[in-house]
């Protein structure tokens, strides 16, 4: 495969991955999880790593498009350091700025990703996505290093739509499949991932597949590799104004994934939501932390304060 000059090593890697053999996809998944080792290692010592032999690492290389190991080594360092310098380039754009023309850029840029993805998301898909969640036995959750809080809201919600969701949280590999083992073609999977890629989504993404579960992405583009074993793609932009990821649109997306949901089945939310609040009382969930004092109303089974307040009332609550 021909590569333009221009491409980094990560996104050659990532454009490659399906292709890859088992042994060449350990080299890749080790590489892109730990760049800042393996930008140091010789040929012989990251094949040691991975279990593979010398040969199959600079096998790997070439198969890149590069000459050879070194090559491919020195395109690692060029990318690894462009990476590291993110905080000088934001000095640079930012460096003379007030902290109100910060603020306003930034918003202004998730505001541009907002309106990309209004402009360029697949409403097929998301409609699709919403059929295979409601008819899903299970569905399972992955979304690591800075989209987990994006898993984790997604699950919270669901939770409430639906039963038998599994937010997968580890970041060892071979414990995410544990916790997926009994995945199947009656089951569905959401994959969240944005640049830089996790492989360790993708592995997932990838078993899922080979077990003929529902494949839902969440990611930036249809270049994405977490768009080779998914038959739903959501797109949503999420381009960087600084060293912080823009989760701003995929976060929307969830929401909208969230509200077509509830609307497909308003009854079942409608009561579940009504169990909630009345858990909630029952348990005075809200009690301590979360009742405003100042207001005028009541606390959970509290009366207020000087107002009615019998002498046996006062003794209930002394």
């Amino acid at each position: 495969m021909k590569f333009d000059e221009g491409v980094d090593v990560i996104t050659r890697i990532n454009e490659c991955y399906a292709r890859m053999s088992k042994g060449k996809k350990s080299i890749a998944m080790y590489i892109c999880d730990h760049y800042e080792q393996a930008v140091f290692m010789t040929a012989a010592e990251l094949g040691k790593i991975v279990g593979m032999s010398e040969s199959t690492v600079v096998r790997f290389a070439m198969s890149l498009g590069y000459d050879g190991y070194p090559a491919f080594q020195k395109a690692l360092s060029v990318w690894v350091s462009d990476k590291f310098g993110s905080v000088e380039k934001i000095g640079r754009k930012f460096g003379k700025s007030s902290e109100g023309e910060i603020l306003s850029a930034i918003l202004q840029s998730d505001m541009s990703n907002i309106q990309h993805t209004i402009n360029s998301i697949d409403v097929a898909a998301f409609k699709t996505a919403v059929d295979i969640i409601l008819k899903a036995r299970t569905v399972y959750i992955v979304g690591l290093r800075s989209c987990a809080p994006l898993a984790d809201f997604l699950h919270f919600y669901l939770n409430i739509i639906r039963g038998n969701n599994v937010l997968i949280r580890t970041t060892s590999v071979s414990e995410m499949f544990e916790q997926m083992i009994r995945i199947s073609d009656r089951d569905a999977i959401i994959g969240i991932s944005f640049p830089r890629y996790s492989m360790r989504t993708l592995k997932c993404m990838e078993f899922a597949n080979d077990r003929n579960a529902k494949v839902i992405t969440i990611t930036d583009s249809v270049h994405s590799p977490m768009n080779l074993y998914s038959s739903c793609n959501l797109l949503a932009k999420s381009e960087m104004a600084s060293i912080v990821d823009s989760l701003v649109a995929p976060l929307s997306v969830i929401n909208a994934l969230v509200v077509a949901l509830c609307m497909k089945r308003p009854a079942d939310v409608k009561a579940d939501l009504k169990m909630l609040e009345e858990t909630w009382n029952n348990y005075q969930v809200y009690l301590n932390d979360e009742i405003d004092f100042a207001s005028d109303a009541p606390m959970i089974g509290y009366p207020l304060a000087g107002k009615n307040k019998s002498k046996d009332e006062e003794k209930q609550y002394e």
